[in-house]
């Protein structure tokens, strides 16, 4: 628990509202169970009927700021999945700015407060500590694969949106680098894009990079860097995960790892098809938390990057969440390992807040 006896603060680093909205037609005002039954009997998406995620359940949660995203993916393949799938990058801005605006309703019905600045930032987190239900929820804008990005020059459009975090690509090839189980690394403008976002201030988010675009981007970035819903590849191989290497990498330049909450990336026999959900524990967030803690030598690092309701439902998060409001289940998760107060609040919300302050302008 937090000050008070109240549940304590979470950053959620990666939350996919904007698609969730936009492409599964939620209306997240609602709560998790409205949404559910509205949903009942349908088939078209994985974790229909499912979700985890809506605003009363946040607000529940205590979840104060997230990292709500935009994206749009371009892919060769797009044909296989059209629902999904962009087959221009003037499409894929257009979902990205569909998703942008979104947040903006939400803006105007006094349910998101956008983070642009540290002192948005401190007055957001004091005020929420001061009368938590009552404030809108805190939003920062993440493009999650910049295929919406139509030029590296556009960047500054997105910046004076509220862009504050970016990522290079999403699964498979990108327009400006390969992604998740992708051959290749850097592709044409990313470098110009790169120069952009640092000299602009945008975090670099390096979540789905394939291992060669990991190490080319940061030869060309000098900026912050982090990975907004991660695990570890020493515990669950794979492509997705992060290599031990990398995780050095993104702690020697400060940077904070989003844990995820996604089965597929926490347990290395876990299978959709098998069920296994039974078998698959918030211990093993634990388990992942505590290979990062050893690995760089402290708990400075890592926090969470929940990535819930990411083209997936409950069928694929550890046993004990319903909703995202079980965040607040994974403090006692984390005492029962040894953590104490002071590491669990650096995890939940600390971490994440130090880095945006590093990371935000001052004005």
């Amino acid at each position: 628990m937090g000050e008070g006896g109240r549940p304590m603060i979470v950053i959620d680093f990666h939350l996919d509202l904007g698609m969730n909205a936009l492409r599964w037609n939620r209306e997240l005002i609602r709560p998790v169970p409205d949404l559910r039954a509205a949903e009942a009997g349908l088939t078209d998406e994985i974790g229909r009927a499912a979700g985890t995620v809506a605003l009363p359940e946040l607000r529940r949660g205590n979840v104060a700021l997230l990292a709500a995203t935009a994206n749009g993916r371009t892919t060769p393949a797009w044909r296989e999945a059209p629902a999904r799938f962009a087959a221009s990058q003037e499409i894929a801005f257009a979902r990205a700015a569909a998703h942008l605006a979104y947040y903006r309703a939400l803006e105007l019905r006094g349910q998101f407060r956008p983070i642009r600045t540290r002192p948005e930032l401190d007055a957001h987190l004091t005020a929420w500590g001061a009368r938590g239900d009552g404030q809108p929820l805190g939003y920062l804008l993440a493009i999650e694969g910049s295929d919406p990005m139509l030029s590296p020059a556009q960047l500054e459009w997105w910046w004076n949106e509220g862009l504050r975090a970016a990522s290079l690509a999403h699964n498979g090839e990108g327009f400006y680098a390969g992604g998740t189980g992708a051959p290749s690394g850097l592709k044409a403008g990313a470098v110009a894009l790169l120069r952009a976002m640092e000299s602009r201030g945008v975090a670099l988010d390096l979540t789905h990079c394939s291992d060669r675009t990991f190490a080319e981007a940061l030869d060309h970035f000098h900026g912050p860097v982090f990975a907004s819903h991660s695990t570890c590849r020493a515990l669950v191989p794979g492509p997705r995960q992060l290599t031990d290497d990398q995780i050095r990498a993104i702690a020697a330049r400060d940077g904070v790892v989003g844990l995820a909450f996604d089965n597929s990336m926490l347990h290395p026999a876990w299978r959709r098809a098998a069920g296994l959900r039974a078998e698959v524990s918030m211990t093993a967030v634990v388990d992942h938390l505590d290979h990062i803690c050893q690995l760089v030598g402290d708990g400075d690092h890592a926090g969470i990057g929940s990535d819930l309701d990411g083209a997936f439902g409950v069928e694929q998060c550890p046993r004990e969440l319903d909703t995202i409001a079980d965040l607040q289940r994974f403090p006692e998760v984390m005492a029962a390992r040894g953590y104490g107060d002071a590491e669990i609040a650096r995890f939940m919300y600390g971490n994440w807040q130090q880095f945006l302050r590093r990371v935000l302008p001052a004005a």
